[in-house]
């Protein structure tokens, strides 16, 4: 079949593009036929995909995505697809990875009322409408439980029209025979001694993962375990606003923030503990790579895979609503304690042995060739 995918923008290190990456490689194997609609793409192609970079500008996001639809759309026309996919949301696809959480849901109870008069809300919701509507056919593959109810709330879609998958960790992510050797190798590439504890917090997008809030409880700890910790940020986005608060807070000397970069399990064998405290977070798959790698886990409860840190039991989940002063405490706790420390990572490794936590590809596959129009 000639499948057809949709995302905005692809960039190696996303969540998003990660997950579509890995499916398109799973229907190409099948073999299937990849073709990848974009607006940007960073990065390799991988051998067999015809990759089209769609020529839109505007001066609005709303305005370069309506476009993009439309010049999809008319492409669409004269070399039909079979399946069309989209990763993000928009009208006419046959399925839906669902990947974003529910704009309506944020708009409402994140945003004031003024903010649903607007051109950006108007687009927005219209295009989530497009998809969820009751009306439309189009098939929505779900990462998160979390998310299945609100969209529901607001369209009153059908329960058949879900398909929830299991997360879809990389087996590259996983603890190696090896592993004491690599983390001891990357402490020793970045100067760090044995009783320094290092932090890692990993995902583009710094503000909604909360490394503001990574930030200030850095700073609150006791002056004796302060002095030893170090927290690294990787991610691709503008560093300028943390490094900025780092300074004010007098952390200059004890936080780098990298860009994104695919050696990743290198720094979650060399932590000691993995920082999410997202705002919001429709699934959070870092928080399983850090499971996989032995990595202990503090992120907050709003995170669609939190619930799997809680099960397996690999570290600690902060109830909502989110409060600074709990963020603070339960990092200080856990980094005197280092038996629960190693309690947690035995416990994380244990948990990928077992859990079916890597199929999200194989899965969603299986939906998008057996279904459609």
């Amino acid at each position: 079949m000639q499948l057809a995918f949709c995302l905005y923008k692809y960039f190696p290190f996303g969540g998003l593009q990660r997950d579509f990456l890995r499916l398109a490689l799973a229907c190409q194997a099948r073999g299937h036929v990849v073709r990848v609609y974009t607006i940007e793409w960073r990065g390799e192609v991988p051998e067999g995909f015809e990759v089209l970079l769609v020529p839109v500008s505007g001066l609005t996001n709303q305005r370069r995505y309506a476009r993009f639809t439309a010049w999809v759309g008319n492409d669409l026309a004269r070399r039909p697809a079979d399946r069309v996919v989209g990763f993000n949301k928009m009208p006419a696809l046959d399925i839906y990875f669902a990947a974003d959480p529910c704009f309506e849901d944020k708009a409402r109870t994140q945003r004031n009322r003024l903010y649903r008069m607007t051109g950006r809300y108007r687009h927005f919701a219209a295009y989530e409408r497009a998809v969820f509507a009751p009306d439309s056919r189009t098939e929505i593959l779900m990462i998160s439980p979390l998310q299945q109810p609100l969209f529901q709330k607001y369209y009153g879609t059908a329960d058949e029209r879900f398909h929830l998958l299991p997360p879809g960790i990389a087996l590259d992510r996983r603890a190696p025979a090896d592993a004491a050797e690599l983390r001891a190798a990357v402490r020793a590439d970045f100067g760090l001694a044995g009783g320094d504890l290092l932090l890692l917090q990993i995902g583009s997008g710094f503000k909604t993962k909360g490394l503001d809030r990574s930030l200030k409880a850095l700073a609150a700890l006791p002056p004796e375990l302060g002095c030893r910790c170090r927290l690294f940020a990787i991610g691709d986005d503008d560093p300028k606003l943390f490094r900025a608060q780092a300074r004010a807070l007098g952390l200059a000397d004890r936080v780098d923030i990298l860009r994104g970069r695919s050696d990743i399990l290198r720094f979650l064998l060399g932590a000691d503990l993995l920082l999410h405290p997202a705002y919001n977070e429709n699934t959070g798959t870092v928080l399983l790579e850090a499971l996989v790698a032995g990595l202990p886990v503090l992120t907050t409860a709003v995170c669609g895979y939190a619930a799997y840190i809680s099960d397996a039991d690999a570290g600690r989940v902060l109830a909502e609503p989110f409060e600074q002063a709990c963020l603070d405490q339960v990092l200080a706790q856990m980094l005197n304690d280092e038996p629960a420390r190693r309690r947690w990572a035995a416990n994380g490794l244990a948990y990928a042995e077992q859990a079916d936590i890597y199929s999200n590809a194989e899965r969603a596959a299986d939906v998008i060739l057996g279904n459609g129009r």
